[in-house]
């Protein structure tokens, strides 16, 4: 078969990993061509093709970003896009396509394989809200990343007697400010689910300050929000692409603060360097493991789903049961963080 690979959207560590299980299984075990696109659904819709083959897969395994390119861009929401995809893998004989991405990239996905593609998905996203499956192909190492970062802030909030706010990614979920934040022992933690009172956390702070510490780690995802009726007002900040603005929320948090308790505030913004870097071994395994599963599936027949890990397990869950859904932190995690305030 030739079988058509892409990766679309934000880059995360570990797509090489995926990449190469994909080539090494489709080609080594079931003697498939796989074809790649390059920059996501744009090269599918351009004609951009990469053949890959085990040449080009060696060493990729601690390389971060994707050896494919990846790009923000759905070919149903563009004009004609649809269209120029299908008239792409029709000339390239495209037999079946394998699609790694988040939310946008697999709600394409669903959109193509609807008009008659063959299409299976891998979920990746270090936001980790991809509906139907434990954890996405990028989501441990962000953690660690983001674990690391505050673990290294501690220790100047407590030499110079400040709150340290550290803004991390999760647009519509807060997994990765909760899980960082947990194992980072963060004081307060801000998550999309869960709307923050800044007179609460005020209150908390001063407590603090004045009951046993002299300074405070607030974690804060990009996507916090303030109470509906609480004293402070905020609308998220958005990009010209719907992007979420970084920095914006953090900032806002440390006036709000510093006016509110008078102490000193500062705010790091990790941005992109959650994205970047070497993956950790658990998203390596968790990559490899899709790959094979990705490419086993179009193998045997079995199309238009996603692979997915529910406890220990790999399994195929529809596309269309994933698309257009956000996997939230659950309650019980969020309630852990707070108790460890």
């Amino acid at each position: 078969m030739r079988v058509g690979l892409l990766t679309g959207g934000g880059d995360v560590p570990g797509l090489n990993a995926a990449i190469r299980a994909v080539v090494k299984r489709g080609e080594g075990e079931h003697g498939h061509s796989i074809i790649g696109f390059r920059n996501g659904w744009k090269g599918v819709v351009d004609g951009d093709v990469m053949p890959l083959t085990r040449r080009d897969i060696r060493n990729v395994l601690p390389t971060g970003g994707t050896l494919l390119g990846t790009a923000r861009y759905h070919p149903h929401a563009s004009d004609g896009g649809l269209d120029a995809a299908l008239a792409t893998l029709e000339a390239e004989r495209i037999e079946a396509l394998i699609c790694i991405g988040g939310d946008g990239t697999l709600n394409a996905a669903s959109k193509v394989a609807e008009a008659g593609v063959k299409v299976v998905g891998i979920p990746k996203t270090i936001d980790n809200d991809v509906w139907a499956t434990d954890a996405s192909i990028g989501f441990d190492t962000a953690v660690s990343i983001a674990t690391e970062a505050i673990d290294r802030i501690h220790t100047t909030a407590e030499s110079h007697n400040r709150v340290m706010i550290v803004e991390v990614m999760g647009r519509h979920a807060g997994w990765i400010a909760v899980t960082s934040g947990i194992a980072g022992g963060a004081e307060l933690v801000l998550a999309p689910e869960e709307p923050f009172d800044i007179t609460r956390i005020e209150k908390f702070l001063k407590h603090r300050h004045r009951a046993h510490a002299s300074f405070s780690i607030v974690v804060v995802a990009e996507g916090a929000v303030p109470a509906e009726g609480s004293s402070m007002l905020y609308e998220t900040q958005v990009g010209k692409f719907g992007e979420i603005v970084a920095g914006a929320i953090g900032e806002r948090l440390k006036v709000e603060i510093e006016q509110r308790t008078g102490f000193d505030t500062r705010v790091t913004v990790l941005g992109h360097t959650q994205r970047g870097g070497i993956p950790t071994a658990a998203d390596r395994i968790l990559a490899s493991r899709f790959g094979v599963a990705a490419i086993d599936a179009v193998t045997a027949g079995t199309t238009n789903v996603m692979t997915a890990i529910r406890g220990e397990e790999v399994v195929l869950v529809p596309l269309s049961e994933v698309a257009g859904k956000v996997k939230f932190v659950p309650q019980g995690l969020l309630t852990v963080a707070r108790a460890l305030a």
